[in-house]
C-alpha cells in the first residue's frame, strides 16, 4: 500500500483505549478528559476498541463483549451518544492526534440488526443454523462474504465513520475475510478520505493452519499487506510465549523476529507490543523492573508502530475483563517508567527510525538483543540486555565515547567492546562520507 503512510507509521505511537474500563465514567467524556495525559506519552493515534451497541443474546459476562456487535452504525449508549463521540473525535484532532476505531466484520451478535434485516448474509453450519467457525466464540455468529451485497453494506459503514471524522480502522481478525473485500474497501474509502490508516489484526500461524484445514479463508501476513498498512506481530508472538515458557531460547525467538526482515515487503510495518487487550499485562511477562524496562525499550526500537495499551504505563498487573466493568488501576504509576516511555517516544520521532534500513543483528550473544538503523551517514544502535547478562559486548563500531540517548550517560567502547549493564542503550554513530564502520573479527 501507500509507502508514505507506511514510512510515517514506522515512527508513531498508538494508544489503545477500552472506553468502558478507562475511567470512572466509562464514557467518551471520560476519555476526552484524559487526552492531555495520553498525548503527553507521545501518542499519535488513539485507537478505540469497538464503540458500537453490544448484543445481549448469548452475551459473555454481565455486560457483554464489545466484539459482539449489534449495529455497525450505532453508538454504545454506555459510552454516550453520537454527539459525544463527535466531541471526542474533534478533541483528539485538536490535540494533533488521529483516531481509529475497531472494525469487527467477521461476525455480529446473535441479535444484530443485520441478522434481522439480512439473514441470508450469514454463515450457516451443516444443519443450516447460524454459527461460527471458531467454537469458543459462542456469543457471536459469522457473516458470509460470498454475498457481495454484504460488501456494499460494510463498505458503506466504513464511509459513514470516515465522514464522522474517523482517521482509520483497526480491523478485527482481518485475516478471516477475503483479500478482495479489503482491497475494494480501501479503494472506495480513499475516494471519501485520503490517507486513512488500515491496521489488520493478523492471526497466529497455528490459527491460520487450523482454519485452512477446514477450508476457510485465512490470509497470511504477506497477503494482508496487499490491503493494509500495518499488521499485528502475532506471526512471532507464539514463539515469544514459547521463550517465556522455557521451551526455546531467546536466540531462537529473535531469529523468528529477524525473519520478518526478509519475508515481508521492505517497508513493512508491524504493530509492536508487550501487551494488548487479548493478552496478559506486561508485568505478567516481565516481573522485574530491569526486564520490563529493557523489553519496553526493545519493542519501541523495533521497526514498526508502537502500541501502548491503556494501563500499561501504570504497570497495571490486571488484564481488564472485556465482558464486565473492570477499571484500569492507575495507582501504580511510576515516574521513572513514564519518563522512559516519553524519552523512547522522542527517540522514535527521529527520521532514521522512519526511513532507515532496519536490522536485528545476529551477534550470537545469548540474552542480549542488538538492532540497528542505517540512514545516510548515521547509524543508530539499540542494545537491550533482556536477560540481565554481565560482561562485554562486541559492536561493529570504532572505539570512542558515545551518549546513551535514553538517559544521557556516556558509553565507552574500548577494543571494539562495551560493558553491559541492566539499562537499555541507544547510541548514534556518525560515519564519514564514503566510509563504513569497522567490522571486528570478534563479530
Amino acid at each position: 500500500m501507500a509507502s508514505d503512510t507506511k514510512v510515517e507509521l514506522r515512527n508513531q505511537i498508538i494508544y489503545s483505549v477500552y472506553v468502558r474500563n478507562h475511567s470512572e465514567e466509562g464514557t467518551f467524556k471520560g476519555v476526552e478528559k484524559d487526552l492531555d495525559r495520553i498525548k503527553d506519552l507521545g501518542t499519535d493515534i488513539l485507537w478505540l476498541l469497538p464503540i458500537h451497541p453490544i448484543g445481549k443474546k448469548n452475551k459473555k459476562g454481565d455486560l457483554g463483549c464489545p466484539y459482539s456487535i449489534k449495529d455497525y452504525k450505532g453508538i454504545n449508549p454506555e459510552y454516550g451518544d453520537l454527539d459525544d463521540f463527535r466531541s471526542l473525535v474533534e478533541a483528539v484532532h485538536q490535540k494533533g492526534m488521529k483516531v481509529i476505531i475497531d472494525v469487527v466484520y467477521n461476525h455480529t451478535s446473535h441479535d444484530s440488526k443485520l441478522l434481522e434485516e439480512h439473514p441470508e448474509w450469514f454463515y450457516r453450519t451443516k444443519d443450516g443454523e447460524t454459527g461460527n467457525k471458531v467454537g469458543d466464540w459462542y456469543d457471536i455468529i459469522d457473516l458470509d462474504y460470498d454475498n457481495k451485497e454484504l460488501w456494499d453494506y460494510q463498505i458503506d459503514a466504513l464511509k459513514y465513520w470516515v465522514k464522522e471524522g474517523v482517521d482509520g480502522f483497526r480491523c478485527d481478525v482481518a485475516s478471516l475475510l477475503p483479500l478482495d473485500f479489503w482491497q475494494r474497501a480501501r479503494k472506495e474509502v480513499a475516494q471519501v478520505k485520503e490517507d486513512v490508516i488500515w491496521l489488520a489484526e493478523s492471526v497466529e500461524p497455528d490459527f491460520i493452519r487450523a482454519l485452512r484445514r477446514e477450508g476457510f479463508i485465512a490470509l497470511s501476513d504477506s497477503q494482508t499487506y496487499d490491503a493494509f498498512d500495518a499488521t499485528y506481530d502475532y506471526d512471532v508472538f507464539q514463539y515469544f510465549k514459547k521463550y517465556k515458557e522455557g521451551k526455546i531460547s531467546l536466540g531462537q525467538y529473535l531469529e523468528k523476529v529477524r525473519s520478518q526482515e526478509y519475508i515481508y515487503p521492505d517497508n513493512y510495518v508491524k504493530m509492536r507490543y508487550i501487551e494488548n487487550h487479548d493478552q496478559p499485562r506486561a508485568t505478567t511477562w516481565f516481573p522485574s523492573e530491569e526486564e520490563l524496562i529493557n523489553w519496553t525499550a526493545f519493542y519501541y526500537f523495533q521497526q514498526g508502530l508502537t502500541l501502548i495499551y491503556a494501563g500499561q504505563e501504570a504497570q497495571d498487573d490486571n488484564t481488564p475483563s472485556l465482558f464486565d466493568r473492570d477499571l484500569v488501576d492507575w495507582s501504580g504509576e511510576s515516574e521513572e517508567y513514564l519518563q522512559l516511555l516519553k524519552k523512547l517516544g522522542e527517540i522514535k520521532r527521529d527520521e532514521i527510525v522512519a526511513k532507515g534500513y532496519y536490522e536485528l543483528l545476529d551477534l550470537e550473544v545469548e540474552g542480549v538483543a542488538v538492532a540497528s538503523y542505517r540512514l545516510k551517514n548515521e547509524r543508530r544502535y539499540g542494545i537491550f540486555n533482556l536477560e540481565s547478562k554481565v560482561g562485554q559486548l562486541a559492536l561493529p563500531i570504532v572505539d570512542g565515547s558515545y551518549t546513551n540517548l535514553i538517559n544521557g550517560e556516556e558509553i565507552e567502547v574500548v577494543g571494539g567492546k562495551l560493558s553491559l549493564n541492566n539499562s537499555p542503550i541507544i547510541i548514534s554513530v556518525k560515519v564519514e562520507d564514503g566510509k563504513e564502520e569497522i567490522f571486528l573479527e570478534e563479530m
